[in-house]
């Protein structure tokens, strides 16, 4: 074979495996759009399952709530903003088992899309804390 023909044939071996993989990076967002998963467990030696865990996601295929329960009733719930059709998560609510907020976390995000900046506030809305990401490749 020529190595022009192994140029064209990489370059579309190339070009056909990038449509592949963004075809299912976006289908695994597709398959969530307005779905919501519920968990059940069943204790052992019991026959009856009881709630575990919620999640909604939103018409977009992004996690909007999760909520996690005990056998009292709800544990906690967590609450997801996104800012337009963004798809990562601009402001997180957490709520306890009295649906109080928690803590408010607000997160900026590299042009990579990798976590920047988490900022954790009371309830109040006072700032708690500040947590900075730091990435590094071997």
């Amino acid at each position: 074979m020529r190595m022009d023909r192994k140029i064209v044939l990489m370059i579309a071996l190339c070009l056909i495996g990038g449509t592949v993989f963004a075809q299912e990076k976006g289908g695994k967002r597709e398959r969530k759009k307005n779905l919501v998963v519920k968990e059940w467990n069943t204790k052992q030696g019991s026959h009856t399952p009881y709630l575990d865990n919620v999640v909604t996601y939103d018409a977009e295929g992004r996690k909007v709530e999760e909520i996690e329960y005990a056998s009292y009733g709800q544990k906690k719930r967590t609450v997801y903003e996104y800012e337009g059709t963004n798809t990562k998560c601009a402001r997180q609510i957490e709520y306890d088992d009295k649906n109080h907020v928690q803590r408010i976390k607000k997160f900026e995000y590299n042009e990579d899309g990798t976590r920047k900046v988490q900022y954790n506030y009371k309830p109040n809305g006072k700032l708690e804390s500040t947590k900075t990401f730091e990435y590094s490749y071997k």
